[in-house]
């Protein structure tokens, strides 16, 4: 049997999280960084637990006015702490609900940084085995977040995007940069189910905070059960 998981990144003040709940296995819970607050991870913790939804903590730069996806040249012991203090704090609160956390996907420039840079990745990854070696990191399947992660004995889980153009190296298209983000649903299943034949990704994420996100993971859901993919979280050991 094969498997996908499906995932978003929610508690960001979206409006469709519940809805998004439904459709993925797996959820980003935003920590206190780029958005969110104590109160809405509370609130998204229990709201994943309810629809049987994996939690996973999405820690991200600390700069809410530009939601944490604008590049930053940070102390790396700075960049350590915070994704520490953020995932940390999101791990205490899914164990208050007698949950605990499964992975930790980095946010946006934060992500996309770590991902090139050798250092920085290091420092993010410190931040995660800081908390607990044991949670397994999301990151795409050949960089320097995915590298870092991996010297460092944690679980990888490669992500691909569904909603998100990429260039010819590999990496993700600037968002500054006409079509970086897909919208038409048609394109974005196209794109999520190439990525998923080349084998090489254990995770679609479309992003939550996307006006057709919604349509887009109907779609997808639709498209990879009929490909013979059963929609399933990978799963720490």
């Amino acid at each position: 049997m094969r498997f996908i998981d499906l995932n978003a990144d929610l508690g960001e003040g979206g409006v469709e999280d519940e809805v998004l709940l439904g459709l993925v296995s797996s959820a980003n819970i935003a920590c206190g960084g780029h958005a969110g607050d104590e109160l809405t991870m509370r609130r998204t913790i229990e709201s994943a637990l309810a629809a049987g939804v994996v939690l996973g903590a999405h820690p991200g730069y600390e700069d809410r006015v530009h939601f944490g996806r604008r590049a930053l040249v940070l102390p790396l012991e700075q960049v350590t702490g915070l994704v520490r203090r953020q995932v940390g704090k999101l791990a205490e609160l899914a164990g208050r609900a007698g949950a605990r956390l499964n992975h930790v996907k980095p946010h946006g420039a934060l992500y996309n940084q770590a991902d090139r840079d050798a250092l920085l990745a290091a420092a993010v990854v410190k931040g995660i085995t800081d908390v607990s070696s044991d949670l397994m990191l999301y990151a795409p399947p050949a960089g320097q977040l995915a590298a870092a992660g991996q010297a460092a004995g944690l679980a990888l889980c490669a992500e691909g995007f569904a909603d998100r153009r990429y260039l010819e190296n590999g990496s993700l298209m600037p968002r500054a940069e006409p079509g970086a983000v897909i919208t038409n649903v048609d394109d974005a299943v196209a794109q999520a189910m190439a990525i998923v034949s080349n084998g090489k990704v254990d995770s679609l994420c479309v992003h939550g905070d996307g006006p057709t996100g919604v349509t887009i993971l109907q779609a997808l859901r639709t498209a990879l059960e009929a490909d013979g993919l059963t929609i399933r979280s990978k799963l720490r050991d």
